[in-house]
């Protein structure tokens, strides 16, 4: 269906089917180097980085066809759901720049974050979990939120040093983590920064009472909430720190650089939300 479609605007498409994990980055990579015109990722958050990583600091554009879990930046994106729409839609799209987040040398496209969503994501990939999708997701969290022990942090972003015990730390190049949950609602994803949301453990009754407000676009209601917009600084912690990039889970150490390269990325969407 994708070369039809390709074919109809009078291009020629590969179409390659990932194998594993990387594969996605290795095939976007060796695309850049046969000097294509567009790379279109078919898939949920974990793809869509791979090949945005594989993408980023060069001049050949990236689309997107959203079938993952949550779609949270092609969501963000206003990107149609209705592949051959997404498709094409890409193919006629003038290409604009957008930010990239990094993490501990780690590149993202939408959110990265440390602390309890970084905890659901381990265990929503992990390859015993059969649920998939918000179902799947909600599941999981509401038993994290009953399990999962929040653990303090020492944070510096520009001038400013604060020390806190958080349920999360997250760092936002868009507003959502998918299914329309938004954590950082006024995040933008051409705007050369990240925001940077810290959620204060304040007690677990009323982060349970709390969650709604991640659908309802109202997460700085949420008590202990706070955001700060950011352009790079550094997260400590006196134990070694899981985090997740675009939902993918990573092991580092106890101290995690954290950055933005403004427009290091070429996005072909039409149109695309500002």
């Amino acid at each position: 269906m994708a070369a039809a479609v390709v074919d109809t605007h009078g291009d020629r498409a590969e179409v390659f089917v990932t194998e594993r994990a990387g594969h996605a980055r290795e095939l976007a990579k060796a695309a850049v180097g046969r000097d294509v015109r567009l790379v279109i990722a078919w898939g949920g958050d974990g793809t869509i980085n791979e090949v945005a990583s594989a993408l980023a600091f060069d001049e050949v554009p990236l689309g997107i066809v959203p079938a993952g879990s949550g779609n949270g930046l092609a969501r963000e994106l206003g990107i149609d759901r209705r592949p051959e729409r997404a498709i094409a839609d890409a193919l006629c799209a003038e290409p604009r720049p957008m930010d990239v987040g990094d993490i501990d040398g780690r590149l993202f496209v939408n959110i990265a974050g440390i602390g309890i969503d970084a905890y659901v994501a381990a265990q929503f990939n992990d390859p015993g979990n059969t649920r998939r999708g918000l179902r799947g997701y909600a599941r999981i969290t509401g038993r994290a939120l009953f399990a999962y022990e929040p653990a303090r942090y020492r944070l510096a972003f520009g001038d400013a040093r604060t020390d806190v015990r958080a349920v999360l730390v997250t760092i936002a190049n868009s507003a959502q983590y998918g299914n329309n949950a938004r954590i950082a609602p006024h995040a933008r994803v051409n705007d050369g920064q990240l925001d940077l949301v810290v959620v204060e453990e304040r007690s677990r009754l009323r982060t349970l009472v709390s969650l709604p407000h991640l659908f309802r676009g109202t997460a700085d209601r949420v008590p202990g909430y706070t955001v700060a917009r950011i352009t790079q600084g550094t997260i400590e912690s006196d134990q070694p720190m899981t985090f997740h990039v675009d939902g993918e889970t990573v092991h580092g150490g106890t101290r995690l650089r954290v950055r933005v390269h403004p427009g290091a990325l070429r996005i072909a969407v039409s149109p695309m939300r500002t």
